[in-house]
């Protein structure tokens, strides 16, 4: 069956959520052909050099509601004829997917997602419900508030190919880094060691609506409320300190540059069991 007119009629809608950090509307060029930008309390990546070309590829769709705000990056950076050739998604929790289907009935584009986040991506499975009693701070007890249904992205959703490689983001190679969700992926580009890690580690601790708002620095493991599998999260943040990248842009949070990148992950791995894996929870 063609779905590709009606995504929103088999789709429940989320709705706009009013928590913005400080940082919302800040961006950076980590590199010519790839910018980040802030939109509420999540960041999203645009890769393509606009001066070579006016085709990009959108990481992750940020918040409910961030349509125009990213039609409105694109158009800035690549001009108003733009084109938007892929979505790739880290994983599918609703701060990550909030535009994709918008920016899917627009584009007709095709979006891709580790094989076994498909479950959440073509309305098989809900995610688990956000866990309102582990430990962390006043976001992480309000966290059962936030959707947490699949979504059906129908004939438009597709499998990343088994050798790694990205569609349309050449020299780039996906990662799976489980933990957060069983189908999450960070990339990586060895060329300048340039990472994309999405939620399997984050630069802002993600339970606390002080250190959101104020996106103040400090490297943590992925959102403790949201997360199923602490093992697998750990042994995810090991791969990736492994890789030894040079620039990281996280889910949440500033970028991880040069200067503080390699000694924060260090610290993270060396610590990840008491100050990212919380000490109670559903899933510790």
């Amino acid at each position: 069956m063609n779905h590709s007119n009606d995504l929103h009629k088999i789709n429940k809608e989320f709705h706009y959520m009013p928590i913005t950090s400080l940082s919302s509307g800040n961006g950076f060029n980590l590199a010519n052909d790839l910018y980040y930008e802030t939109i509420q309390i999540v960041n999203i990546c645009l890769y393509g050099n606009p001066n070579l070309s006016n085709e990009w590829v959108l990481i992750d769709t940020g918040m409910p509601k961030s349509f125009d705000k990213i039609i409105e990056i694109a158009e800035k950076r690549f001009g108003k004829s733009h084109k938007l050739k892929a979505i790739i998604l880290t994983h599918g929790h609703f701060d990550h997917v909030g535009a994709v289907i918008d920016l899917i009935q627009k584009y007709k584009i095709p979006v891709f997602a580790h094989e076994e986040e498909l479950q959440y991506l073509t309305g098989k499975n809900n995610y688990p419900e956000p866990d309102g009693t582990v430990e962390g701070g006043l976001l992480a007890k309000l966290s059962p508030l936030f959707p947490n249904e699949g979504i059906n992205l129908a004939e438009f959703i597709h499998v990343l190919p088994s050798d790694g490689s990205v569609p349309e983001m050449p020299e780039w190679q996906w990662i799976h880094t489980p933990g957060h969700t069983p189908g999450h992926i960070s990339l990586f580009r060895e060329e300048d060691q340039l990472l994309i890690a999405g939620d399997a580690f984050i630069n802002v601790k993600q339970d606390s609506i002080y250190s959101v708002l104020t996106q103040k620095k400090e490297i943590n493991g992925p959102p403790r409320y949201l997360t199923t599998n602490w093992e697998e999260a750990y042994q995810s943040v090991k791969k990736l300190h492994a890789i030894n990248p040079k620039k990281a842009i996280t889910g949440h949070g500033y970028p991880l540059l040069e200067d503080e990148i390699y000694e924060k992950l260090d610290f993270l791995v060396k610590n990840f069991h008491s100050i990212a894996k919380p000490d109670y929870g559903r899933f510790v």
